[in-house]
């Protein structure tokens, strides 16, 4: 059972030469802890992580990311895991293809799809200061899918990740099955009760409510 209460990790009692040492989780850097990213890797040890964009198996076709990362601001990470102890009393749990995005990969996301249905448009003002973004940018959205826990493999759903298409709609049901119009409805449902706003036009993208309140980053992931 995942402990949401707990610090997102743990380490043993420092030794007394050791007691001024600032200590940074492995899985995150200190930049991005000071701005109140937390590792959801550190939170969640059981998620299924399948970064995409750190690797060449994305829409990009290459690696954006240094490092396969699952960050986020610290209370959307909590909504990750109470929806993930909702799922696995079913015997499912959430696959992660994304969660924090650097606005200059944004940026780059951009240049290659200029459609808003799908990459949100990156804006800075005159002075080069964001002013527009992704609310991945925020560390306040999440690209997920269901897996079964006992074999690790994902449920079907309507495409496959990354499908800019109207089948991946969240409203679509054409030439879809039955399995995959439940399974799309399962995992919005789980989102919703945790307080997560899936995008219109892909089923796999969901924006913490209060999104807003985070301001966007370009934090570098490592």
């Amino acid at each position: 059972m995942i402990l949401i209460s707990a610090a997102p990790w743990s380490s043993p009692a420092p030794s007394e030469q050791e007691s001024n040492v600032t200590r940074t989780p492995a899985n995150i850097s200190e930049q991005a802890r000071n701005a109140g990213l937390v590792s959801v890797e550190d939170l969640v040890p059981d998620l299924a992580l399948d970064i995409r964009y750190a690797g060449d198996d994305n829409f990009t076709g290459e690696a954006l990311y240094p490092a396969s990362r699952c960050w986020l601001m610290e209370s959307v990470a909590l909504r990750l895991a109470r929806v993930q102890q909702d799922l696995a009393r079913d015997g499912l749990g959430i696959k992660v293809f994304d969660c924090y995005r650097p606005f200059h990969v944004q940026e780059k996301m951009w240049r290659l799809i200029r459609d808003e249905r799908y990459v949100s448009k990156p804006v800075r003002d005159s002075e080069g200061r964001m002013v527009e973004g992704s609310r991945h940018s925020r560390g306040a959205a999440v690209d997920v899918s269901l897996v079964a826990l006992e074999t690790g493999l994902e449920l079907p759903m309507p495409t496959a990740y990354d499908d800019f298409s109207e089948t991946a709609h969240r409203d679509h049901h054409a030439g879809l099955n039955t399995a995959q119009i439940d399974n799309r409805e399962r995992l919005a449902d789980a989102m919703a009760r945790h307080g997560f706003v899936g995008l219109a036009t892909e089923w796999w993208h969901f924006d913490a409510e209060g999104w807003h309140r985070y301001p966007l980053l370009d934090i570098p992931i490592e």
